[in-house]
């Protein structure tokens, strides 16, 4: 029985072993992919269930970069810079976000606040992958166990959600 337990956590360990850009990198794209998806829908039903979808991903993203990745790029790079600029364009998303989660999509004012939404995650992004993963790339940090730590703790926080 020990071994059945045993087996099922190393199977579930290989997934996990990502590089933490990589695997922050992969969040982006999804993100991306859903803001896509919501300009081509005129569903009320689908954005309303896209928007949700989006303010989850955005969430559960922006806490463990600044539980996880944050502090130690931050530390590794002794940066004064970028970290706390990205800390503060998360606080800025997490205004949008709670002028959008659980309301109903309806109409323009809806849709131009998730237009907004999706430039600023862009323009964050944009900053995040060319400029603060390269420099912590060339640090000494560990990047698969640095990602192992954000799948896990990603994990976490997306259970807890309903």
């Amino acid at each position: 029985m020990t071994a059945a337990v045993s087996n099922k956590s190393k199977s579930a360990k290989p997934p996990k072993a990502q590089d933490a850009t990589t695997l922050l990198r992969a969040d982006h794209k999804l993100v991306s992919g859903l803001f896509a998806e919501y300009e081509k829908t005129r569903s009320s039903i689908k954005k309303k269930q896209l928007v949700s979808k989006i303010c989850t991903e955005l969430s559960v993203h922006a806490q463990v970069e600044e539980e996880i990745f944050y502090p130690a790029v931050k530390l590794a790079l002794k940066d004064r810079e970028l970290i706390p600029e990205a800390t503060v364009e998360h606080a800025t998303l997490k205004d949008l976000i709670a002028q959008v989660e659980g309301m109903e999509p309806d109409g323009e004012k809806f849709d131009a606040r998730i237009k907004v939404m999706c430039e600023y995650v862009e323009h964050h992004v944009k900053e995040e992958q060319n400029e603060m993963f390269p420099k912590a790339r060339s640090t000494g940090l560990d990047m698969v166990e640095l990602g192992a730590r954000l799948s896990e703790r990603k994990a976490e926080l997306l259970a807890e959600r309903p």
